[in-house]
């Protein structure tokens, strides 16, 4: 059972429509919850899925005026309503329906903005095919950066208290050197500070920077962005009295005995720290966006096209999605 709180108004998006979205969407509606839960999507997209699962369903078709955070009877599904293209099938990607994907994003980023809801949580969307429709896209955090006006948000993975931030995120291996500059490098370990005070009431975090390089650049001989960048501004929070240590070669920086001292891992790209994580808790892991003017967690998974529809998605990493949503609202509450 989920832990109970529905003062909060949580807006949760369907997803990739050929994907496992709206599946984890129609079983999460028939566990017991008291969440204050609105779907945006197509509302006849939801209710064939559901035939398909063989699992009933009432939906409440409602408007963004209508987003009310007294208590409620979440027998129905309450479903903002956006228009497929054209119908979708489980596991067939249509490039005719991308636009509706990009409009429930955008819709979502407007009505959380408009504070109709106090959070986002959003399941997968299928980047490629947005991409084939000529659209660049790498990913949720960097469009709703981009809708925010947001120079660089970053990305956070927690399970269960083990958190990795990314200096760079959705990008090829060979990009990754010339982003990791001192001024990006400085700018994600304020917002992650900012971030551990403000969503997770952690006033002093403990933060670990990885290096970039093996061995942390081996001292300059392995490669020099460790001496030039990294290690520079460490020393500039350590001398504001911020606990912040590094560079540590990644190969040896989530030893247990290191998790226990470290609020924040930090690392330089996306598979540096991510896989580590992610074998400790695959499916219970959040992926929360920092440094945007809303609250924003999601999913760590991706459509799984294989099993849509099959009624083989697991909720698990939604339900985390949504309780940390949770909780970072209550701690946003307390400032």
């Amino acid at each position: 059972m989920m832990s109970k709180n529905a003062s909060s108004r949580l807006l949760v998006t369907s997803g990739e429509p050929a994907g496992i979205g709206p599946d984890l969407i129609i079983k999460l509606q028939q566990m017991d919850h008291n969440y204050n839960l609105t779907v945006i999507g197509d509302p006849d997209l939801l209710k064939k899925r559901a035939e398909l699962l063989s699992i009933p369903i009432d939906i409440e078709i409602i408007s963004e005026k209508n987003t009310s955070n007294e208590i409620i009877d979440n027998k129905s599904l309450k479903v903002l309503p956006v228009k497929l293209n054209t119908d979708s099938k489980p596991g067939v990607l249509d490039v005719r329906n991308v636009d509706y994907v990009i409009k429930m994003i955008k819709m979502s980023c407007q009505y959380c903005l408009e504070n109709n809801f106090d959070a986002l949580i959003t399941t997968p969307v299928q980047k490629s095919i947005i991409n084939d429709a000529g659209i660049k896209f790498s990913g949720h955090t960097e469009y709703m950066a981009k809708e925010y006006n947001v120079d660089l948000p970053v990305m956070l993975l927690d399970c269960e208290g083990f958190r990795v931030a990314l200096v760079t995120t959705h990008m090829p291996l060979t990009d990754v050197p010339k982003y990791i500059t001192e001024k990006r490098i400085e700018k994600v370990i304020k917002i992650v500070i900012n971030e551990m005070k403000n969503k997770f009431s952690i006033e002093s975090p403990k933060i670990t920077v990885c290096g970039l390089n093996p061995h942390a650049g081996e001292d300059g001989y392995l490669g020099r962005e460790e001496k030039e960048y990294i290690k520079p501004v460490i020393n500039k929070f350590i001398k504001k009295g911020y606990d912040v240590s590094g560079p540590i070669p990644a190969d040896t920086a989530f030893r247990e005995e290191k998790r226990g001292k470290t609020d924040v891992f930090i690392s330089m790209y996306h598979d540096q720290g991510l896989p580590v994580l992610k074998t400790f808790g695959f499916g219970e892991t959040v992926n929360i966006t920092l440094g945007l003017p809303i609250i924003r967690t999601s999913v760590d998974h991706g459509t799984a096209l294989e099993i849509a529809g099959t009624g083989k998605a697991e909720c698990s990493s939604l339900l985390a999605a949504i309780n940390m949503a949770n909780k970072m609202i209550k701690n946003n509450h307390k400032q």
